[in-house]
């Protein structure tokens, strides 16, 4: 590295106090000997920080890949620049292990015990030297915690006006973890009871920064409108709208695509900050065509995903499945409903008679006495009518699967109807979305439609034999939704 003036110095030390973007360039050049590879994000980055710092943004959400420098700039350096300036700021930092919170915490006090860093900020100096939380000789603190974690005695930010300090979060859900609902529930349920509370005045600072793992993460719980209060976002795919590559160096667009052929649910969660992909995950609804009238000789199944709950929480699904003629498939009707055990029984007694005879009804069957007792129960309701009923095997996206490859070609229609674009939107997220209880209903009558006396055989030994006299020759087959 070229050896610099003691001009050189002091002015770098000036314009290191003034800007994050340049305090970064500077003290990796000075830790490491060499220069950044910088990109424009880090910059985009720098400017929302320090918005936060001036008071003009006090909740701020990142949404960024991993490994784009998120850490080092909102944890690392920020923390270090804005106690150079206010040495008395208070900060609480989580992750979603209490471990790297900690390591993040140790980079912070190792770069403020480095020279160029002393030289930026003479009158900053630490007080206590713990791994995970310490104190600068002006009252400064670092708490550093994992999410879930106790936060006994701490608080962010000083009950004075200016800023103060922040509470920073760094990616809080693990990845391997986010799609188990009630783990990333635990996040949010913690957000909101825990550290929120940790905030010394109302308008202290909030940063999450973090990549996309869920359509309900903490992040999209957030966007949502989930604690009341707006957010502003910045939000950075590596794969941009135009085409280009957020940072070519680390990531150009060729190795971005093989990234999203590879593994479309990670890409687009992680690196595109979507939580499925435009055209979707395992459904690509895009090949679903709507139907006006339905055609004679379909043959229907409706079957029942139940929920638990009467308020809130999933939903009750009825969806009516009927084999066409030609061999495809009819999403031809879909109840949704949240309700109690009186009103789903209600739900499905209705569509029964709506239905008809020739309609036949499946419904999941819980384990023990008490999934045999319900079965029992339905079966004297709906007297007169075709009910199944069998336990539910297997992990949602095997049940999926055979209804998403007929679906994928393009040989499944949809009745048009208002229930249509809640159905696509789930289609299309799952199996990332918040709800897949019409999945389910639909995977449960594909199965049995595919079973006898209906089976794949027979369905598709009466299509062969129709084929040469097609009375529906109009029927639309794939490509694009018809609106």
């Amino acid at each position: 590295m070229q050896p610099f003036s003691p001009q050189h110095y002091a002015v770098a030390a000036q314009w290191a106090r003034q800007d994050l973007y340049f305090f970064s360039r500077w003290l990796f050049l000075q830790r490491r000997g060499y220069l950044w590879q910088r990109a424009p994000h880090h910059r985009l980055i720098c400017d929302a920080l320090m918005r936060v710092f001036r008071g003009e943004c006090r909740r701020l959400i990142i949404n960024i890949p991993p490994r784009y420098s998120k850490t080092e700039l909102a944890v690392v350096n920020f923390v270090a620049w804005a106690l150079a300036q206010v040495p008395d700021a208070e900060f609480i930092h989580v992750s979603y292990a209490a471990a790297l919170a900690s390591h993040n915490s140790a980079a912070i006090r190792s770069l403020m015990q480095h020279e160029a860093y002393r030289a930026i900020a003479p009158h900053t100096r630490l007080a206590r030297s713990a791994r995970s939380h310490w104190s600068t000789t002006a009252g400064g603190v670092m708490y550093a915690t994992g999410a879930g974690g106790t936060i006994t005695g701490f608080g962010a930010g000083k009950q004075r006006p200016g800023f103060g300090g922040a509470i920073l979060i760094d990616d809080p859900h693990k990845p391997d973890e986010a799609r188990s609902d009630t783990t990333r529930q635990g996040v949010i349920d913690w957000f909101q009871n825990t550290l929120e509370s940790r905030k010394n005045r109302p308008d202290t600072p909030v940063i999450l920064i973090m990549q996309r793992l869920h359509e309900h993460d903490l992040s999209g719980w957030l966007l949502d409108g989930g604690n009341g209060e707006a957010w502003e976002h910045l939000c950075l795919p590596a794969l941009q709208d135009d085409g280009h590559a957020l940072w070519p160096e680390r990531h150009d667009v060729a190795t971005l695509q093989r990234m999203a052929q590879a593994a479309p649910y990670t890409f687009a969660g992680q690196y595109q900050q979507q939580p499925a992909p435009p055209a979707g995950l395992l459904f690509k609804p895009d090949q679903v065509a709507l139907l006006d009238a339905v055609p004679a000789g379909v043959r229907w199944v409706r079957a029942w995903d139940l929920a638990a709950t009467a308020q809130g929480g999933d939903w009750t699904v009825g969806a009516k499945l009927g084999a066409l003629p030609d061999g495809r498939w009819l999403v031809g009707d879909l109840i949704r409903l949240q309700g109690g055990p009186d009103q789903v029984e209600a739900a499905i007694r209705h569509a029964a008679q709506r239905d008809g005879p020739a309609c036949r009804i499946a419904i999941p069957q819980d384990p023990g006495q008490a999934g045999k007792a319900q079965v029992a129960y339905l079966s004297r309701q709906l007297a007169g009518f075709s009910l199944s009923a069998s336990p539910v095997t297997g992990d949602k996206l095997t049940r999926a699967e055979p209804l998403a490859a007929q679906l994928n070609v393009g040989n499944v229609l949809l009745q048009r109807a208002p229930w249509n674009d809640a159905l696509l939107a789930e289609l299309r997220l799952f199996p990332n979305a918040r709800h897949d209880d019409q999945v389910d209903a639909l995977s449960l009558a594909f199965a049995q439609l595919s079973q006898s006396p209906f089976g794949l055989l027979d369905h598709y030994a009466h299509r062969a034999r129709r084929e040469p006299t097609d009375p529906n020759p109009a029927l639309p087959r794939g490509g694009a939704i018809n609106a």
